[in-house]
């Protein structure tokens, strides 16, 4: 079972130019990861940085966009289902991530556990659109691609990470899995539900999920997961509705990571340590009164910011607040 008891993490994009500094922040947290930095380049974008070596992607580093083209998918499959057996063809590499390879040269001994990350494969086919600006997952032969292209990059990734420390995991990052739930969404949730539950029951190590978003959140506490990562912030008022799926989420000892610290400037300016530890202990509350105790909560819970965030205009400094209410929340947490 993993630990839980308010460790801190965090998701992987942070706004630094600075690869040092991105790094340590990142390695301030119980549970460290590899920092992405898409403002350091383009490639680095969370959407680019996974494109890499997919089928029919055109990566425009001048433009900062990325298309998907049916006729290069097609000029292109045979040799990427050649390939598609060889490790090595699904690695970060140095263009795409600068702070990847530095940081598996850390000690990282002392951690409980170590977190890379990826873009899920909802929100990556929903993101990159063909040449009728249609979302590329719509395609069911690209999809099925999609979701193998994807595994094996995860494969890989944490296949680096064991190396280094021995409880590893990658999550998903999927802002776009809220969509599904949209009726003019062509990707349905009941599509998504199967195929979604097939790939991850491939994937290695623990399972965890990171959204921003306001989902059917039944979809995910469901879920073959052990990490569901929330912005609390801003929609832990509504997860806590769904109060059967929380308690057996919990029950099956899984982790709730609740984004309780906003990283907006305009939303940090009002808040205290002791405030966000109030708002969540509130939404604790609420599933007090349904039979799921704080000792439970506090057992199964991770804490970390709500989002991650790129349009401050202080920079770094917004984020940098963040993570440090973020230690004090865990902190007031542990010493109820």
């Amino acid at each position: 079972m993993l630990p839980g008891q308010a460790l801190t993490t965090a998701m992987g994009i942070l706004p630094h130019t600075d690869l040092q500094e991105a790094q340590k922040l990142a390695l301030s947290l119980d549970i460290p990861f590899w920092p992405q930095l898409p403002r350091f380049r383009f490639k680095e974008d969370m959407y680019a940085q996974f494109a890499e070596h997919f089928p029919g992607i055109i990566i425009d580093e001048e433009k900062e966009i990325l298309r998907f083209s049916h006729e290069r998918f097609a000029q292109e499959l045979d040799s990427y289902l050649e390939v598609s057996s060889i490790p090595e063809h699904f690695a970060l590499s140095v263009e795409s991530s600068a702070a990847f390879t530095a940081f598996l040269t850390q000690d990282l001994s002392s951690k409980i556990m170590i977190h890379g990350q990826t873009v899920g494969p909802i929100s990556f086919g929903l993101k990159i659109c063909d040449e009728e600006l249609k979302p590329m997952i719509y395609n069911d032969f690209v999809r099925e691609i999609l979701y193998d292209f994807l595994l094996h990059k995860i494969t890989w990734q944490y296949n680096q990470l064991q190396k280094i420390h021995p409880n590893p995991f990658v999550w998903l990052d999927e802002p776009g899995l809220e969509m599904i739930f949209n009726s003019f969404s062509a990707y349905t949730s009941e599509i998504a539900q199967v195929e979604y539950g097939a790939f991850l029951s491939k994937l290695p190590g623990p399972k965890g999920v990171h959204l921003c978003g306001n989902p059917d959140w039944s979809f995910l506490l469901k879920a073959d997961i052990d990490i569901l990562s929330v912005d609390a912030f801003s929609w832990g008022h509504i997860l806590v509705r769904y109060v059967d799926e929380v308690k057996e989420f919990l029950r099956r000892g899984k982790i709730i990571s609740w984004g309780i610290i906003p990283t907006l400037t305009s939303e940090l300016s009002s808040e205290t340590a002791d405030s966000l530890t109030k708002r969540l202990l509130e939404l604790w509350k609420f599933l007090n009164g349904h039979g799921i105790d704080d000792a439970t909560l506090f057992d199964r819970s991770w804490l970390a910011p709500s989002r991650c965030c790129l349009i401050n205009g202080d920079g770094t400094a917004s984020i940098n607040h963040s993570f440090d209410l973020l230690r004090e929340v865990a902190q007031n947490l542990r010493s109820r």
